[in-house]
């Protein structure tokens, strides 16, 4: 597609749909737009009248494309469709955080009901991490990019191509304008003494003037696009493993576990877990406060762990070799560092699973001896030292009654049941007892026999949550430079003065993209000393 141009009167070659010639500053005839050729009406200068791609092509599929994306308004609302859904996404927990073994589409229908089962369905469950959802923020920074090319090429093509001699339509046609100014060469020299001690860089060609100052804060909204992009693509390197990994693991006491997301190179040991709570008597400071509430108040949240890595090659179904490469304390917000890797603390379940429970046998107040039941590597018989045999018919961890009758719905033994079967020598009977709820229920009233508890431990599982984030930086880096371009859009303004001679006389017309008032003061200083007249605001008096 061949590129038009349009010559100006005063020879300059402008691109086609070019509003105001990017040198003399003239409306170029055809394209004034709601200019129109009304001299009063005070000129757009909101990009200097330069032709944009996007205002000026729409023929092909690719300029049409241009077009969409270059809008303000779909940007703006590809950034609303988006933050909508990320709040969606928040509603329920995402899939790797819902820390329950039954599959997707069964836990958030059992957990949540119909609006969970919605959320499952609609793909909310793993919304981050989905195609569609980086596509969306993927076009988020094209939408940033094309706006960004569509605006600042021609603005700074417009601006470096600005000359000091300027049209008088370009200049009767400011904003603020001061006409019929009868200067002399001391109030000229004056005017521009003064521009010099306010910054302003003064140019003169052939009697005209133009003072210009910080034409880099308009670049400020641009500088801000760079740090959003860079921000984006930041979020979007985030879905591949080898930038980012989030995860979570639950460590019993005692466990040792593979971390996920690390390909089973790493695992982790709970070593002990520490949970305290704040004493009222120790903590006198806080006792008014701690007795006015129910429950403890939780002080140390504390993970003793131990980090192994796999040494050599791993074989399904074997026990890898490990080797410890790093044991440290994790506590809320005080990670254990690794390769990369933090493990932070971020679940716990105080004593929330049986350990061990230790039972003793007896026969009318006679001792026949106990055993201890470890509720992860317990034997199925027990030999008592009386000869006393001890079968384990039945164990369910997580205990519930069904109508085929008891039954485990979970292996982490939280609400444990057993069937036990105790064979004695003396009595030559089979008698059969339940455990339930640290209970020993006989299941025949002509049982001789009687088992006890006699000691529970309980022990704590500790939530860890597993992650290794490579676009922190990136992030940072986006940030700093978003910032950049805020402080230098906010507090910068872009100030122009043409001074233009017209029939021995002089006629001076003002811009600033921004900050009319803090303009209107600045002129006051800049025209003190000479005979510069009032200058008239033309967007009032319309």
């Amino acid at each position: 597609m061949s590129v038009k141009s349009v010559k100006c009167d005063c020879g300059h070659i402008n691109h086609e749909g070019t509003v105001l010639c990017e040198a003399c500053g003239k409306p170029i005839e055809g394209n004034q737009h709601i200019d129109g050729n009304d001299e009063k009406h005070v000129l757009e200068m909101r990009y200097e009248g330069s032709a944009r791609r996007s205002k000026t092509y729409k023929r092909t599929f690719i300029d049409k494309t241009w077009a969409f994306f270059s809008s303000v308004k779909v940007g703006v609302w590809l950034i609303v469709i988006t933050l909508v859904l990320s709040a969606l996404g928040t509603i329920y927990p995402q899939e790797k955080f819902k820390n329950s073994p039954l599959p997707s589409s069964q836990f958030y229908v059992e957990e949540y009901g119909l609006t969970g089962k919605i959320f499952y369905q609609l793909g909310f469950h793993n919304m981050y991490d989905s195609w569609w959802y980086i596509t969306l923020v993927a076009l988020i920074g094209v939408s940033l990019i094309i706006c960004s090319i569509d605006r600042y090429v021609p603005l700074r093509r417009a601006l470096k191509n600005q000359k000091t001699k300027r049209h008088e339509i370009f200049v009767k046609r400011q904003r603020l304008v001061s006409e019929d100014n009868n200067l002399t060469e001391d109030d000229l020299n004056q005017l521009k003494t003064n521009l010099k001690s306010k910054r302003y860089k003064v140019y003169e060609d052939d009697g005209h003037i133009m003072a210009e100052k910080n034409r880099f804060s308009r670049w400020g909204a641009y500088v801000n696009h760079i740090g959003l992009i860079i921000i984006l693509i930041a979020a979007i390197f985030r879905m591949f493993e080898v930038m980012h990994v989030e995860d979570y693991v639950w460590v019993r006491e005692g466990e040792t576990r593979v971390i996920p997301s690390t390909n089973q190179e790493y695992y982790v040991k709970n070593e002990e877990f520490i949970y305290e709570v704040y004493d009222p008597v120790q903590q006198e400071q806080f006792r008014m406060a701690l007795e006015d509430v129910e429950n403890p108040v939780p002080k140390n949240f504390q993970t003793n762990a131990i980090i192994y890595k796999a040494v050599g090659e791993t074989i399904t179904g074997q026990e890898p070799e490990l080797e410890e490469v790093e044991r440290g304390e994790v506590r809320l917000n005080q990670p254990v560092t690794f390769d990369g890797y933090s493990l932070y603390q971020a679940g716990t379940q105080v004593e929330s699973e049986y350990d061990s429970m230790t039972f003793t046998v007896s026969l009318e107040d006679e001792s026949l001896g106990e055993f201890t039941f470890d509720t992860d590597d317990a034997p199925p018989q027990f030999e008592l030292e009386s000869g006393t045999t001890v079968n384990v018919d039945g164990w369910f961890p997580e205990l519930e009654f069904t109508e085929s009758g008891p039954s485990s719905f979970s292996k982490f033994p939280r609400n444990p049941g057993m069937i036990l079967s105790v064979e004695n020598p003396e009595t030559n009977n089979l008698e059969r007892f339940f455990y339930l709820q640290e209970d020993i229920v006989p299941l025949s009233d002509e049982n001789q026999l009687a088992v006890e508890v006699t000691e529970v431990d309980r022990r704590s599982a500790s939530g860890l949550s597993v992650k290794k984030d490579y676009t922190l930086p990136l992030f940072g880096v986006g940030a700093a430079i978003f910032m950049i371009g805020v402080v230098q859009g906010l507090y910068w303004y872009h100030r122009r003065i043409w001074i233009h001679p017209k029939d021995g006389k002089y006629l001076i017309g003002v811009h600033t993209n921004k900050n009319w008032f803090g303009m209107k003061q600045e002129l006051d200083k800049v025209t003190s000393g000479t005979n510069v007249g009032e200058f008239t605001d033309q967007q009032e008096m319309k």
